[in-house]
Parts: C-alpha cells; sequence; structure tokens
C-alpha cells in the first residue's frame, strides 16, 4: 500500500511540474523557424521575433491528438487549424514589445511568443 501511494504521489507531482512549474527554454530567434508539434509540446516552445514587424511562423503539427488541431494567440486574436504532417503557414501582425501567449484550445500544448 505504501509502494501505491509513493507512486501516486510522484505522478501528482509530475502532473504539477507538467502543467505549472514547467519554464519553456530560452527563446529562439531566427528567420524560417519552424515549431514542431509533437508528443504534447511545441518545440521549441518559446520564440524571438521582432516587434513593428510583420512575421510568419510555421508549424508542423506531427501529433494527432484532437488537442494539438488548433493553435490559439488569444492576445492577437489567431486561432488556426494545423494540418496534420503538413506545414501551416500562420501570419503575426507588427506587434508590439511583450510576451505573447500560444496554445491548444484545451491549454495543454503551451509556448511563447517573444516580441521584443
Amino acid at each position: 500500500m505504501l509502494f501505491i501511494n509513493l507512486i501516486c504521489l510522484a505522478l501528482i507531482g509530475f502532473i504539477v511540474w507538467w502543467f505549472w512549474l514547467y519554464s519553456p527554454e530560452a527563446a529562439v530567434s531566427q528567420e524560417g523557424i519552424e515549431i514542431v508539434v509533437k508528443d504534447g509540446v511545441y518545440t521549441p516552445s518559446r520564440i524571438k521575433i521582432a516587434a513593428g514587424k510583420a512575421t510568419t511562423l510555421t508549424f508542423l503539427r506531427q501529433d494527432k491528438s484532437a488537442c494539438s488541431a488548433t493553435l490559439q494567440l488569444p492576445a492577437l486574436s489567431i486561432s488556426e487549424e494545423l494540418a496534420l504532417d503538413k506545414p501551416t503557414v500562420i501570419k503575426i501582425p507588427a506587434t508590439t514589445p511583450g510576451e505573447y501567449a500560444f496554445h491548444c484550445q484545451m491549454q495543454m500544448y503551451k509556448g511563447v511568443l517573444v516580441v521584443e
């Protein structure tokens, strides 16, 4: 019984870390970046773009789960369907500096767009 309780506590700790405590890696900044949607994450999940300049991001959805099908960037009023195993280009308008969260419709897949 003690073993089962320890396993459950470890699982709860992992869930808390995954959904609330996980912080994305350093921001990636380059032209022609492709964000892969796979295994419950965006890779890379932190993207840096220039302020005041329209940009495009390419998403490649390799995850068949229904949650990965929609990309939402609420602060910029963007909601797009991502095609499975095909690149989907998302146009980001010229934006003011700041950090803008993007995610799936259930907010399980998470990322940040850093505008500098």
